[in-house]
């Protein structure tokens, strides 16, 4: 989920962060990612399925949904759930509608109309969007499971154990202690902070946080994907039980995410169609950050990183209008001049114009990138206006911003209107796993250098780690003063459970099958068991320059979400939710790859 991208210490100012605020869209809709994820694994049983999907027999209060985006109230309203959809049949039960529906598109789900309540029809109308029919109380929701099972090319667990050649080793061993700390840091948090957002561990209480924008159990929906990759049977059934009863948002997830998809539409409503970060959930109205240049601008790692969920929206819905939103921001962003091929992370969205020329490919604008690469990937390669801007923006980011140190470390810098700061934040880390990700599409010409220069740049934030007492990275690290990948002060020198840098580890090791990958990765592990596990949880520590930890007293949602995670993938096999059926967004959910049926191979088995 969004969480990693929001601050934990307060810093001088916001710059060095990954993107304090995000739509609190993201919130809810990585949380759908991760429960839809989880649904097609239980698709074989179909109870399993209609407990998922149908709301309880005892129905929740209304929902207090706060108005607002990552933390900023704006107005509530009473939400009660909408009357339950039926559940789809399990494969090899009779579909009624199976014969008269071949001829619909082919994909995962039917398309269907959501329910409004009939308040938020004017907001609606004027965000495009027809307003719905009195008469829809309720909505049919159907899961061609054979089309989607024809759709993937691997089984989504990878070669299971039983199959594999894969002796009793070492490699297992490891990947068997990553699965041991995800259990040790659900069952502490299950112990201690049920149902908060996250887990304090030295506390042993829970935190709910205003960034959590009112929200609930943010950590249980960011662990389920997790829980299930590693096959935790137990705790999987845990979080699924909190959701089904608890979660707010437990009846018919994709109709829920399509609503909230359509409430934050007026945030589009901009002479640019460039969204604001804020929204108003029941007047429509919106507004910018106060802090984003006196309130006048949209963030580009915002406004950047809706395309695959939006798409999504999309695919879910039948609704093009997610869609056409986000293929407008791309249509500002062409046209556009750009300083020197450079996105830079303030943008007005009254005028169209960059409020600032502060580029960063760390905090402000980094996932802005990734969505370009990933947005061709999840295309299954089609959509090339993603690939040609994600291209352009890297020969222009390698052009101006990418520096090699005097001891030989290539970092990407920071570019304030021409002038650099020669520095690297943790959260930049990502982009070493971006590049490796797409060099295969590069010009045949610039794929090796692109996979040089992606383990050149994971080669210095793993100095990062290397150079300090605890071998865990700071927050941002500087190459001045004849000081090189290590943090200057204090307030940049806590490590907060941070995914970005055994991100990069994964991507490498799946594109290179270099061992070092793998080391540096269990390097990671065994500074986390030193000075990150405590009695009761996992907790970031303040300075990474002092071996005696001073503990945060935070459990991160990203830290079971992500960084677990990857880790978990890095001793994996390949196939291991391959990503030849599987596109990560920025917090780690996997999307699926968008094959035609024609271009699949053989099914793999769920």
């Amino acid at each position: 989920m969004l969480m990693r991208k929001v601050p934990v210490f307060v810093p001088a100012s916001p710059w060095g962060l990954r993107l304090p605020q995000k739509f609190l869209f993201l919130l809810f809709l990585s949380g759908l990612v991760t429960l839809c994820f989880g649904a097609l694994f239980l698709l074989p049983n179909s109870s399993r399925l209609k407990r998922l999907f149908l709301a309880p027999r005892t129905q929740q209060p209304g929902l207090e949904v706060v108005a607002e985006v990552a933390g900023h109230p704006l107005a509530r309203e009473q939400e009660s759930p909408p009357n339950p959809a039926p559940a789809a049949p399990a494969p090899g039960e009779d579909d009624p509608g199976s014969q008269a529906n071949t001829h619909r598109r082919k994909g995962w789900l039917r398309r269907t109309h959501p329910t409004w309540p009939r308040e938020e029809a004017t907001a609606a109308r004027s965000s495009g969007i027809a307003a719905p029919r009195p008469q829809e109380e309720s909505i049919p929701f159907s899961f061609d499971f054979n089309a989607f099972q024809s759709r993937l090319r691997h089984p989504v667990l990878g070669t299971r154990a039983e199959e594999s050649n894969e002796p009793q080793s070492l490699i297992r061993t490891q990947r068997e202690k990553i699965k041991e700390m995800m259990q040790f840091a659900w069952q502490s948090y299950k112990r201690y902070a049920m149902g908060k957002n996250e887990l304090r561990p030295l506390t042993k209480d829970g935190y709910e946080g205003n960034m959590f924008g009112g929200l609930s159990g943010a950590t249980v929906i960011d662990s389920l994907d997790t829980l299930y990759l590693m096959e935790l049977k137990e705790e999987f059934q845990e979080a699924k039980a909190w959701v089904e009863e608890s979660f707010h948002l437990n009846v018919v997830f994709r109709v829920k995410a399509i609503k909230l998809g359509e409430k934050l539409l007026p945030a589009f409503n901009t002479p640019t169609g460039i969204p604001k970060g804020v929204v108003n959930f029941k007047s429509g109205s919106n507004r910018s950050w106060g802090w984003a240049v006196a309130g006048s601008s949209s963030i580009l790692a915002e406004f950047g990183s809706l395309h695959l969920e939006f798409l999504h929206l999309t695919e879910l819905s039948g609704n093009q209008v997610f869609a056409e939103k986000v293929r407008n921001i791309r249509k500002v962003l062409r046209k556009i001049d750009k300083p020197f091929g450079l996105y830079p992370n303030f943008l007005s969205p009254v005028s169209g114009n960059w409020m600032q020329h502060h580029v960063s490919v760390g905090g402000l604008g980094d996932s802005f990138y990734e969505y370009l690469i990933k947005s061709w990937l999840m295309s299954a390669k089609t959509d090339m206006e993603a690939k040609d801007m994600y291209y352009e923006a890297l020969e222009a980011i390698e052009t101006h911003l990418l520096n090699v140190s005097p001891g030989g470390l290539t970092y990407i810098a920071e570019w304030r209107g021409g002038i650099l700061d020669h520095k690297m934040g943790h959260l930049a880390c990502f982009a070493g796993g971006m590049i490796a990700l797409g060099a295969a599409d590069a010009k045949e010409e610039k794929k090796a250098h692109y996979r040089e220069l992606a383990a050149q740049i994971t080669k210095t934030c793993h100095e990062s780690y290397a150079r300090s007492d605890t071998k865990l990275g700071p927050e941002a690290f500087w190459f001045n003063s004849g000081r090189e990948a290590v943090a200057t002060q204090l307030s940049e020198s806590y490590y907060i459970l941070r995914p970005e840098v055994v991100e990069s580890y994964m991507y490498l090791w799946r594109q290179t099958r270099d061992p070092i990958y793998r080391e540096w990765g269990w390097e990671v592990v065994m500074a986390l068991e030193k000075y990150c596990r405590t009695e009761a949880g996992f907790s970031g520590i303040q300075d990474v320059y002092n071996s005696i930890p001073n503990h945060d007293n935070k459990q991160q949602t990203f830290f079971l979400a992500e960084t677990l995670k990857y880790l978990y993938l890095l001793f994996s096999e390949d196939d291991t939710l391959s990503l030849e059926d599987w596109v990560f967004n920025t917090e780690a959910h996997p999307l699926p790859v968008n094959h035609s049926d024609s271009s699949s191979r053989a099914g793999g088995q769920l």
